[in-house]
C-alpha cells in the first residue's frame, strides 16, 4: 500500500489492454537513462533523466512545494517546449516500470505555475505514464501575463495540448509503443483546463475527467471580487467578523440541513436552501453576537446570483460552504488577472473594482480563457468521455456553475446525446475538488485515499467507461470518518430513504 491507501497491484480490478513494459529494474534504469541522448522532439529541451525507486522522496527546488513521493519505479524525463519565441512550458513525465499501455495528462491549480507532483505521484502509481506542466510559468502570480501574450496563451489553452503532444512523444519513444489510451485529470483552474481541451483539442484525449471546473472564467474572477465588495476586504477589514461567520454557518445548517430528511451536518440541495440571514438580526438588547442590518443585506447579495440586464452573469455563493468563506488567495486571483492580463498594468487601485471590470474582461477575454461554450460535438463524436464533478460546499467555485455548463452543453447539442459522453457528479459536502464533512474522497486526484475499484474511483471509472463502454451511473465516497455515501450523476437527485440515500430521477 502507497501513502495515498490504494494498493498499486491491482490487475485484475483495471480493464487492461495488453500492453506492458518490460519489467526489469536495471534493464529499466539503463533504457531510461539513454532516452537523454536519443529523444529528438520538436521545439523541445531534455533537461534531465534520471530513475527513480518505488516509494522514495524527490528533493524540488522552486517555491511550489520542497519534495514529491514517488509511488512506483519509473522514469523521470524533465523538458522544456517552446511555444513561441517569447514562451515556454516545463513539464515531466514519470514513466512507471509496470506499464498497462495508458497516458495520462495532468493540470494546474490557481493561476497555475505549479507542477501538480501528487498526481504525478497518483498517475505513475497507477500504472499511467504520466505527464504535468508548469502551464507556462513558474509560480501562483499573475505577474507573469503583464506585457506578455504568448505566456497568457498557455495558461488559457496550450500547455495541456503540449502535455498531450510531446508527452505521448516521449511514451512511445521510451515503451517502442504509442499509447492505446490517453486521459486527463485536473480540478479547478485544471478542470477548466480539460474542458478547453474538449473544445479546442478534441483528439487530444480518450477521457477527461474535469472537476469543479473554472470556467466562465472571467465571470468566476468577478464573482468572486464582487463577494469580497459586498462582505469588505477590498479596501479595509471585512465587515464580518471570523466568529460571526461560524455563527452564520451554524444558522445555515439550522435551517436548511434537516431539508434532505436527515441532520448530519450537510445539505444536500444548497439550491433548495433559501437562507434568511434576517433570523440573526440584532435587536435593541444584543450587541456583537448578531447582525447589523448592513450586514443582513450584504449577506442577502452573496447568497443572490449576479445578473445583469436580466443575463445570469453568475450563480449564487452556496448555503453550507460559509464555514470556509475568505476572501483570501482566490480574491488575489482576481486582482492579478484584471490588473495583470486585461487592464495590463502595473498599477491598479482595487478598491474601485466594480460591475465595468467584468464589462473589460469580456471585452478582452485574455488567451480565449472564458471556457463556455456547450459545442463539444468534436469531442463527442470521436468517442470521448467527459466526466466532471463539483462539491456542494464549495467557497472558490459556485456548484451551481457545474450545473449551469452541463444545461449549456444540453441546449447546444441536444439533452438526449449528453449520456452517452458527458456525466457531471455533484458531491455533498465536498470542498473546493477535495476535504469537507462529506464523502468527498473518491479517486479524483492524488492524495485522495484512492480505492483500486471503478465503483469507489473515478479516474478508474473513466477507464472503464472509455474501454468497457461501462458508463458510470453513480461513485461512491469515502468520509474523513470512514463513512462512505452514493453520489448521484445530474439531474439525478440524492435523496435520503430512512436508512441511507438513494439516487432519484
Amino acid at each position: 500500500m502507497d501513502r495515498s491507501g490504494f494498493n498499486v497491484n491491482f490487475l485484475s480490478n483495471l480493464l487492461t489492454v495488453g500492453l506492458f513494459a518490460s519489467w526489469n529494474p536495471s534493464e529499466q534504469h539503463a533504457k531510461c537513462l539513454a532516452l537523454k541522448s536519443s529523444l529528438a522532439l520538436q521545439n523541445t529541451t531534455i533537461l534531465d533523466v534520471s530513475y527513480l525507486k518505488a516509494d522514495s522522496t524527490l528533493k524540488l527546488q522552486g517555491a511550489c512545494v520542497p519534495k514529491a513521493h514517488v509511488g512506483a519505479s519509473l522514469c523521470r524525463v524533465q523538458f522544456v517546449t517552446d511555444t513561441s519565441e517569447t514562451s515556454s512550458v516545463r513539464a515531466e513525465a514519470w514513466l512507471p516500470d509496470e506499464w498497462y499501455g495508458r497516458f495520462l495528462g495532468v493540470g494546474n491549480g490557481g493561476l497555475g505555475g505549479c507542477i501538480a507532483y501528487r498526481d504525478l505521484e497518483y498517475g505513475s502509481a497507477l500504472h499511467f505514464a504520466t505527464v504535468a506542466s508548469n502551464n507556462g510559468h513558474d509560480g501562483g502570480t499573475g505577474i507573469h501575463f503583464l506585457n506578455n501574450p504568448e505566456v497568457l496563451n498557455d495558461f488559457a489553452y496550450r500547455s495541456i495540448h503540449v502535455e498531450a503532444v510531446i508527452g505521448k512523444q516521449i511514451v512511445a519513444k521510451y515503451y517502442g509503443q504509442p499509447p492505446s489510451k490517453s486521459y486527463y485529470v485536473g480540478c479547478s483552474t485544471g478542470g477548466r483546463q480539460g474542458t478547453q481541451t474538449a473544445l479546442k483539442y478534441p483528439e487530444d484525449f480518450d477521457g477527461i475527467l474535469a472537476g469543479a471546473p473554472a470556467t466562465d472564467f472571467n465571470h468566476l474572477l468577478h464573482w468572486t471580487g464582487m463577494l469580497a465588495r459586498h462582505v469588505g476586504g477590498l479596501n479595509g477589514p471585512p465587515i464580518i467578523s471570523p466568529e460571526m461567520w461560524k455563527a452564520i454557518a451554524q444558522e445555515v445548517l439550522n435551517q436548511c440541513d434537516g431539508l434532505d430528511g436527515v441532520r448530519d451536518g450537510i445539505i444536500t440541495e444548497p439550491d433548495a436552501c433559501d437562507f434568511r440571514p434576517e433570523a440573526l438580526m440584532c435587536t435593541a438588547e444584543e450587541n456583537g453576537k448578531c447582525l447589523t442590518r448592513p450586514q443582513v443585506e450584504a449577506l442577502r447579495k452573496i447568497y443572490s446570483p449576479i445578473y445583469s440586464a436580466g443575463e445570469l452573469i453568475y450563480p449564487r455563493f452556496d448555503p453550507g460552504a460559509d464555514g470556509a468563506f475568505i476572501g483570501g488567495p482566490t480574491l488575489q486571483f482576481t486582482k492579478d488577472w484584471l490588473q495583470y492580463a486585461v487592464l495590463n498594468t502595473t498599477e491598479f487601485d482595487f478598491s474601485t473594482f466594480g460591475p465595468e471590470h467584468r464589462k473589460m474582461a469580456d471585452a478582452v477575454n485574455p488567451g480565449g480563457i472564458a471556457t463556455f461554450d456547450g459545442d463539444l460535438s468534436a469531442f463527442r463524436d470521436r468517442g470521448g468521455k467527459f466526466l466532471t464533478y463539483h462539491g456542494r460546499v464549495d467557497p472558490a467555485i459556485a456548484s451551481g456553475n457545474a450545473k449551469r455548463v452541463y444545461n449549456l452543453v444540453a441546449r447546444t447539442l441536444g439533452p438526449a446525446s449528453l449520456d452517452a459522453f458527458y456525466r457531471l457528479f455533484l458531491v455533498p459536502g465536498m470542498d473546493h475538488c477535495v476535504g469537507g464533512p462529506g464523502a468527498a474522497s473518491f479517486g479524483q486526484l492524488g492524495g485522495t485515499n484512492a480505492v483500486n475499484a471503478s465503483t469507489h474511483n473515478i479516474l478508474l471509472a473513466l477507464v472503464d467507461w472509455v474501454e468497457g463502454g461501462v458508463a458510470p451511473d453513480t461513485v461512491t465516497g469515502t468520509a474523513p470518518d470512514g463513512a462512505t455515501r452514493v453520489h448521484c450523476r445530474y439531474p439525478q437527485r440524492s435523496v435520503w430513504d430512512g436508512a441511507a440515500y438513494a439516487c432519484e430521477a
